[in-house]
């Protein structure tokens, strides 16, 4: 069953506009014309969400080469299930919609003339690509991996703003948590974890923008530690990588603090790490490539005598995944570009004794970048035990 644009799904927000995926869709393609394409077949949900708007658990989107939006020729079709008939009309009033379970294969059959149609392969199982290459009746079905996901990278005015609003709460909700005292000694990391999700679900976010990482003592020198039990102590270093999720888009923001008084031996490894990052920061601007962005901060790591203990890469994309192109490492193959969201996370790990991560997400612009994330990057020292 096909249904047409809806006319009574009410207004869209001003940054999620139906016209905004139009331009998204006309410059994909660009990109098939380039190809050699008539068409491609778009399932991965992401990529589906990118284009349209839609965010239900089942869909595929056809979009065709030759169309023209500013012409007001769209051709797309979004396919669903009946589950989402509804959501379909509120999300994507622009476009019909064709409501059948197995959306890819529907779409391909549908198709009268259908050319050289891609597929975004890297998204499709081996099971799934054949029952593709059966639906689709005439015409050539051709990989075509990445051509969504490389528009992905640089963000647009409104996804700019969906992660700024991410970035904000996250903001928010740490400083509410320093305010009200909550990092001190004896809590759990497991309870810091929960209050900090509490708190951004209030200020607004649909939920964590991943599993927070909230890490004390010894466990901060483990980069991706799972919160346990284990109570915050007087000395510890904490160490907590956490983010909001806003309109489907991510934020990620790490800040290590010291519960109680710092040692002199924290205060340097929190100001190396500190350096580090603003190298990294620095080095941010269109032109320049992500590995030598890496190089920028890890340079200052290894300087000091620690490049062993700075274990991963500098940073990575954000936007729709909380890990997205651009890598930002030291085999990082990317080049920047302005309007790419991008993280930069240096961090340095002593076994048995803690370590420090500062992460802030920003935004490059046409001669730098820009944060998103704001809250302060120097040592804090949330509570004193014996205050």
């Amino acid at each position: 069953m096909l249904t047409g644009p809806a006319t009574d799904a009410g207004p869209a927000r001003p940054d999620r506009a139906p016209r905004g995926h139009a331009r998204r869709r006309d410059a994909l393609r660009a990109l098939l014309r380039e190809a050699g394409l008539d068409a491609l077949l778009v399932t991965d949900l992401v990529n589906v969400r990118y284009l349209a708007g839609f965010a239900g658990s089942n869909a595929a989107l056809l979009v065709h080469a030759d169309d023209d939006a500013d012409r007001g020729e769209d051709r797309t079709v979004l396919a669903t299930d009946g589950r989402y008939t509804v959501q379909a009309a509120a999300q994507t009033p622009d476009l019909p919609v064709l409501v059948e379970r197995a959306c890819g294969p529907a779409l391909l059959a549908a198709l009268p003339d259908p050319g050289v149609v891609g597929f975004d392969s890297a998204h499709v199982t081996v099971d799934g690509q054949d029952a593709l290459r059966e639906a689709l009746a005439a015409g050539e079905l051709r990989r075509a991996p990445g051509l969504v996901e490389t528009l992905r990278e640089v963000k647009d005015a409104g996804e700019v703003d969906a992660l700024r609003q991410a970035c904000a709460v996250a903001d928010a909700a740490l400083a509410g948590m320093l305010a009200a005292g909550g990092l001190r000694a004896g809590r759990t990391e497991r309870e810091v974890a929960r209050d900090l999700e509490d708190r951004m679900r209030e200020a607004g976010a649909e939920g964590p923008s991943f599993a927070t990482i909230v890490a004390t003592g010894a466990h901060a020198a483990v980069p991706h530690h799972s919160p346990t039990d284990a109570p915050l102590a007087d000395g510890d270093l904490l160490t907590m990588d956490f983010g909001a999720l806003v309109d489907g888009y991510h934020s990620d923001m790490t800040r290590t603090v010291v519960v109680g008084v710092p040692e002199d031996w924290q205060r340097d490894l929190h100001a190396l790490v500190a350096e580090a990052a603003a190298a990294g920061r620095a080095a941010l601007a269109p032109g320049v490539a992500t590995r030598d962005v890496d190089a920028a901060a890890r340079d200052v790591i290894a300087a000091a005598g620690f490049g062993e203990q700075f274990v991963h890469g500098l940073g990575h994309g954000v936007g729709l995944v909380i890990h997205e192109a651009p890598a930002v490492s030291a085999t990082a193959t990317a080049t920047l570009r302005a309007g790419m969201t991008v993280t930069v996370e240096p961090g340095v790990y002593l076994a048995g004794r803690g370590g420090v991560r500062i992460e802030d997400t920003l935004v490059v612009t046409d001669d730098g970048a820009a944060p998103l994330t704001q809250s302060p990057r120097d040592l804090q020292v949330p509570f004193r035990h014996d205050a």
